[in-house]
């Protein structure tokens, strides 16, 4: 199978500039649109009534942290020494340049502070929250998939499919195994952890170690970025690309986390018996 698909939804010019809509750039939106619809039905399971302008908020804040975590992510983990050099391509993210992990670390921040600012439970917020960052993140991996980029290493399993733009040689649609994994199995399992677990922040310390396992495991067949910091300093402990020494870490804190949980939560509850 040969991927054909055209990235470009339609393209126009608009005084004099050449303008496309992608769908990756649908995606994206569509994403957005669909937390903002749901987030709220979400967040009755963890029994969180919102004012409108404070849920208007909550969702800018998410969106905040997406976009600038997701792009100082990228530059920070990936490509920080190109930036250093070309100070200007930092705004140039029209080029492409998003980190997952970034977009995540920024998330967390800009939802803590939100939560801090208005006295509401971080963890309670972030649980009801992950079950559709799986749907965003499922939507962006398609995203990809039709851009044709990120993709895997040569295979000769029947659904390899060969990338014009990698070579003749088909290779492992390691976007559509992030699509599957990340996206509709982790939504699957923390919608369904969110209705049953009451005790506050393990979904989503749950949902941060299964997406370690799911890309850890994927990167071995993912062809790692053409970045500059490979061919200098070669891979963490000679295999390990950039992508699975984030993801280990996050394993390990989605771990620590799951544990801290439910510490706290018995602790609680010997207080309350006191």
């Amino acid at each position: 199978m040969i991927h054909n698909i055209n990235p470009e939804i339609v393209s126009f010019t608009l005084f004099g500039m050449d303008l496309q809509v992608r769908w990756y750039g649908l995606f994206y939106v569509l994403s957005f649109i669909i937390g903002w619809i749901f987030y709220r039905r979400m967040l009755r399971y963890r029994n969180i009534e919102l004012k409108r302008d404070l849920y208007e908020s909550i969702i800018f804040y998410i969106m905040l942290g997406v976009i600038l975590g997701g792009r100082i992510g990228y530059m920070l983990f990936y490509n920080l020494p190109y930036y250093f050099t070309h100070p200007l391509q930092i705004f140039a993210v029209w080029e492409g340049g998003m980190s997952f992990h970034g977009g995540a670390l920024g998330v967390i921040i800009t939802g803590y502070i939100f939560t801090r600012r208005h006295k509401l439970s971080f963890a309670a917020m972030a649980d009801a929250v992950i079950p559709l960052v799986s749907i965003g993140l499922g939507l962006g991996r398609l995203g990809n998939f039709i851009n044709g980029e990120l993709w895997g290493s040569p295979t000769s399993l029947p659904w390899g499919i060969v990338f014009p733009e990698a070579g003749p040689l088909p290779r492992h649609p390691t976007q559509l195994y992030e699509m599957i994994l990340e996206g509709l199995v982790l939504f699957a399992i923390t919608y369904i952890l969110l209705r049953k677990i009451k005790t506050n922040g393990v979904v989503f310390w749950i949902w941060f170690a299964l997406y370690g396992v799911f890309r850890f495991l994927i990167e071995f067949v993912r062809m790692p970025d053409d970045l500059q910091i490979y061919e200098d300093y070669g891979f963490f402990f000679g295999f390990m690309s950039i992508g699975q020494f984030l993801s280990l870490l996050m394993i390990i804190i989605g771990g620590i986390g799951i544990w801290q949980c439910y510490r706290y939560a018995r602790i609680k509850e010997q207080q309350d018996e006191a």
